[in-house]
């Protein structure tokens, strides 16, 4: 009804009025920034250096451009350097690679302690030693650590684990950042996907991020942390709420609160009249179904996500393609899991059928 539009408006106004005294002038944010077309990027608590102040990212969050306009991360202090291929700021998470592309060398000498960083789930993997062409066509090879005399396999397996040690030479145990716990055990790896990383200060950066906020310092003094430029819920334009707020003031107020009472008044006398129409009509009235609706986005925010590396790693491993768009999984994509049924669909495909309906789009249960 245009009645209840205009005066749903109107109240906007009246409770804008009201609380304009109380808003604050936010501080002055970083610019995002990107080393490449290709390259995720870069915000608070993350910085480029030597290309953004320092108080555009927290302590230890450095990164730097390469010479291949790539981004790498400079702070693992006994590990060397590595590719930043991703940041997922709302989990407060970052995967990284080898630059060279073995990572797996990485792995051998990998040590978090010093830097803010931590593995999102490990994966206990042993590295063998066997002579050149044994157990070459059971097993996946990594072909960077070997030669033409011998190979290098990893396993999570204690079968295989059991078998090599009686054939070839033990090197070591490695635990493996990975972005999911594996239930099942790997028989051999090249260890080429991306390690997975998270962080757990600065705090409170990815709800501020989930809210479309930007997290970062207080002032450039100050190491206090606040989540600024939050977008407020409305269609009207920043610069014509305060135009309007300016133009109209406290008299105005006085006046949309006169006029709230009188279409209130006008409102409850023609329901009155309506619903004495409609019993008159027809006295007995069926109740007005219920009308089923989808999941809020803070819900579905909360289903696990997958990131597909090049071994294509699923719950179900036969489940290569979307039930929703018949589209085959590719690396790199990012998937979701309902974690009651286990079934995997494209990120965006599943946030808006879950937007629109609360059921599994296959086995109709309530991921709820």
């Amino acid at each position: 009804m245009n009645i209840l539009k205009v005066t749903s408006s109107i109240l906007f106004f009246f409770f804008f009025f009201s609380s304009f005294s109380y808003l604050a002038t936010s501080r002055e944010s970083c610019k995002n920034y990107v080393c490449s077309t290709n390259s995720p990027g870069i915000h608070f608590p993350f910085r480029i250096q030597s290309r953004q102040p320092e108080s555009c990212g927290y302590p230890s969050f450095d990164l730097s451009c390469n010479n291949a306009t790539q981004t790498v991360l400079l702070n693992l202090p006994y590990s060397g350097q590595f590719i930043v291929q991703g940041i997922d700021y709302t989990t407060q998470q970052i995967w990284i690679n080898d630059p060279n592309n073995c990572l797996p060398k990485q792995l051998l000498s990998l040590n978090l302690s010093g830097s803010p960083f931590k593995g999102v789930y490990h994966q206990e993997f042993s590295f063998f030693n066997c002579s050149s062409g044994l157990l070459k066509d059971q097993l996946t090879p990594i072909i960077c650590l070997s030669d033409s005399n011998h190979t290098i396999f990893a396993t999570s397996s204690r079968r295989v684990a059991a078998l090599l040690l009686s054939t070839c030479k033990f090197i070591t145990n490695v635990s493996v950042p990975v972005q999911r716990p594996f239930y099942e055990q790997i028989l051999s790896s090249d260890l080429n996907d991306d390690l997975w990383l998270t962080w757990d200060e600065p705090s409170g950066c990815g709800k501020c991020e989930s809210r479309g906020g930007q997290c970062g310092f207080k002032t450039n003094s100050s190491h206090e942390i606040v989540c600024s430029n939050v977008p407020r819920q409305s269609g009207f334009p920043r610069s014509a709420r305060y135009a309007i707020t300016i133009g109209v003031g406290v008299p105005g107020s006085i006046f949309l609160l006169g006029l709230l009472c009188f279409l209130f008044g006008k409102i409850k006398s023609y329901n009155a009249r309506r619903q004495v129409e409609i019993l008159e009509f027809n006295p007995t009235i069926a109740p007005i179904p219920k009308i089923m609706v989808g999941l809020d986005g803070p819900t579905i925010d909360l289903y696990p996500k997958i990131v597909l590396g090049e071994s294509w790693c699923l719950p179900k491993p036969n489940d290569n393609t979307c039930p929703i768009c018949l589209s085959e999984y590719q690396p790199k994509k990012t998937l979701k899991t309902i974690p009651k049924c286990q079934h995997c669909f494209h990120s965006e495909c599943i946030d808006e059928w879950l937007s629109l309906n609360a059921t599994c789009p296959i086995c109709r249960n309530s991921p709820q």
